[in-house]
């Protein structure tokens, strides 16, 4: 959740809510003392998510970041959130990942980047989407930072991490993650 209000010193609120929205789908909720309309049009035409005008309550507030989790979660019971294959589990959900009746420890940027590709559900992801969604809108070049992390997982994780099954190679394209 990104709370933003559009005062900012040196950039332009509206900017940066189009920066976010060109690499992640957090939910954004602005936060503003700017009451005119076309102001609200243009930042929620941006990508927020809401808007909320100062002065506010602060239960009002909580109840529109609330709906915004909300909103943001993956539909279903949570059952589409594990993901098994033959070798490991994947829980999206509680954010874990078992491997021989293991938990498998994975840095933060591990872990995100194994989550991309599980939601992803077999779909080739571009080089240059993983980069910016798992290091940040400044990245699209970097691609050895996916090799090195793409290794990694593969150890933790494959039976077989020179030949692997889940995490696949899609040379000069990208990465996916076959069940």
């Amino acid at each position: 959740m990104v709370v933003l209000d559009l005062g900012l010193p040196d950039m332009d609120g509206v900017e940066v809510i189009r920066e976010l929205r060109g690499w992640t789908r957090v939910p954004i909720l602005v936060l503003s003392a700017r009451h005119a309309s076309d102001e609200k049009v243009q930042a929620l035409d941006a990508g927020a998510d809401d808007y909320v005008t100062k002065p506010f309550g602060m239960d009002e507030l909580l109840a529109r970041l609330r709906a915004a989790v909300r909103r943001a979660e993956p539909p279903g019971d949570g059952a589409d959130m594990v993901v098994e294959t033959a070798g490991f589990t994947v829980d999206l959900a509680a954010k874990k990942v078992n491997r021989g009746g293991k938990d498998v420890r994975l840095t933060p940027t591990e872990w995100h980047l194994l989550e991309v590709l599980v939601r992803g559900g077999g779909r080739l992801v571009a080089q240059k989407q993983l980069l910016r969604e798992v290091w940040g809108p400044s990245y699209g070049t970097e691609t050895n930072y996916l090799r090195v992390y793409m290794a990694q997982l593969r150890r933790k994780l494959e039976a077989d991490p020179s030949h692997p099954k889940h995490l696949i190679t899609e040379p000069g394209m990208g990465y996916r993650f076959e069940k």
